[in-house]
């Protein structure tokens, strides 16, 4: 009796193991759906104009040798300066068209829309 205890605590603690690492990658999987990244080169936005969802996390990572800052047109949301690989997030919770630019090179300039 005490070994089929021993295999149902076992059972048990395998089952929830698993469920739990599925839980967790399934959630990875759906929070990053609708995500996006926009990457900073040749002092350029690519892509200049992205469509995410609602909820949707969107990452800035600037690859230039020179700083650059992502900063929303409405001031919904502004970057310090970026140096290299230095990445910025921001998600965005509402609707509309956000147009964007780097404050210091203002013709830099792109969207996000979030539908």
């Amino acid at each position: 009796m005490r070994f089929s205890a021993l295999n149902r605590r076992l059972a048990a603690i395998t089952f929830a193991t698993f469920a739990t690492v599925g839980l967790a990658a399934a959630g990875a999987a759906f929070a990053a759906a609708g995500d996006a990244s926009v990457m900073i080169q040749n002092f350029d936005f690519h892509p200049m104009a992205i469509s995410v969802p609602v909820g949707a996390k969107v990452t800035w990572k600037n690859l230039d040798g020179e700083p650059h800052t992502v900063t929303s047109v409405d001031g919904s949301f502004r970057s310090n300066a970026l140096d290299q690989d230095d990445t910025f997030s921001f998600r965005f919770t509402k609707p509309g068209v956000y147009k964007y630019l780097c404050t210091i090179h203002p013709r830099m300039m792109a969207t996000v829309t979030v539908k």
